[in-house]
This record gives structure tokens, C-alpha cells and sequence, in this order.
């Protein structure tokens, strides 16, 4: 399934499914994908080309430390009720598609509360990574087909809450094939 052929709704209204592109993406974090616009050059006498830069990785406020883990994600089953948003107030976190599988992601700006009004949900490529800025309001990961990921994020203190979630029951967000 591909991401063109999913509608979205928002209680029972459309909401486009856009390209995944670092401008459309600024205001929620950053595109990690090798593309001609991204600082790069040549190393390893030659025989490889680094793509430097390509997110902000912000993780070690109060103590926290990178982590690198995989997650082994399975396809949503479609049509597909949207439960929840979270986010995570402490650190960045970043996916990379390992699969070679299109997803979709799904965010929104806000505080405390995530402001339905800035309700983005954007398809990406097998190429293309995710960094959301700390304090992003987004859905977890919606894989398309099953597949692995490569995630940085935050690994805190014993007890430290850096998920905090939000129901979206009564919104009504769903996605339909």
C-alpha cells in the first residue's frame, strides 16, 4: 500500500497527505535523507560520500544520554483509528527507515496540550528519516508495511517521563486505504 492511496480525516474532514520535505517539515523537525542540498563531500579516500549534518540531535538535557536502538515495527491495519499523539519533552527522537518501506508521519505543534490546528500528516520515502524536535506532538510510528527502524533518542535517569501522550478519542483522526 502506498501512501497516495490513504485519506485522513480529521472529524470526518480531509487532511492532506503531503510529501515528506525538510521545508514543509521545519516548524516539527528535520528530513534525514541524502539529498543534493544537504552539506556533503567525499571521505574515505574516496570511496564513500558523507552527508553531514543532517539533523539536530538535542538529548542531553538534565543528564540524558543518546541511545540507539531498532524497532521492529508492524503494519497498521487500515482503516486505522488514530488514538493518541505524544511527545517528548526532554529530547529529540530520530527514525530511519532499514526496510526499504514508505510510512507516515503525523504531527502537530503545541504546548501542553497539541494544537489540532497545525495537524500535519506527511508521507515519507524508504529514503527519507525523521528527527522530531523536542517537545513535537506526534503519532507513533505508523509503518505502512512491516519493517525495521533505526531510532536515536533519549535515555534518561531511573523514573525521568519523557513520553508524555494525549487521546485523541473524541477528535476522530482516522486513516482509510
Amino acid at each position: 500500500m502506498s501512501a497516495s492511496d490513504l485519506e485522513v480525516l480529521w472529524a470526518g474532514q480531509p487532511v492532506s497527505v503531503e510529501p515528506l520535505t525538510a521545508e514543509a517539515f521545519k516548524a516539527f523537525g528535520d528530513v534525514i535523507e541524502a539529498s543534493d542540498s544537504a552539506q556533503h563531500f567525499t571521505i574515505n579516500q574516496g570511496f564513500a560520500e558523507r552527508f553531514h549534518q543532517l539533523a539536530h540531535v538535542d538529548l542531553t538535557q538534565d543528564g540524558g544520554q543518546p541511545t540507539i536502538s531498532i524497532f521492529k515495527a508492524r503494519a497498521q491495519p487500515l482503516p486505522l483509528q488514530l488514538s493518541m499523539l505524544e511527545k517528548h519533552p526532554f529530547g529529540s527522537q530520530a527514525f530511519m527507515p532499514l526496510s526499504g518501506d514508505a510510512y507516515l508521519v503525523v504531527v502537530a505543534l503545541g504546548g501542553d496540550t497539541p494544537d489540532m490546528t497545525t495537524l500535519k500528516c506527511f508521507s515519507a520515502t524508504a529514503q527519507q528519516g525523521v528527527n522530531y524536535a523536542k517537545g513535537t506532538w506526534h503519532h507513533p510510528l505508523l509503518a505502512l508495511q512491516d519493517g525495521d527502524f533505526l531510532v536515536v533518542d533519549r535515555a534518561g535517569p531511573a523514573g525521568e517521563l519523557n513520553c508524555v501522550e494525549f487521546a485523541l478519542d473524541a477528535l476522530h483522526l482516522k486513516i482509510n486505504s
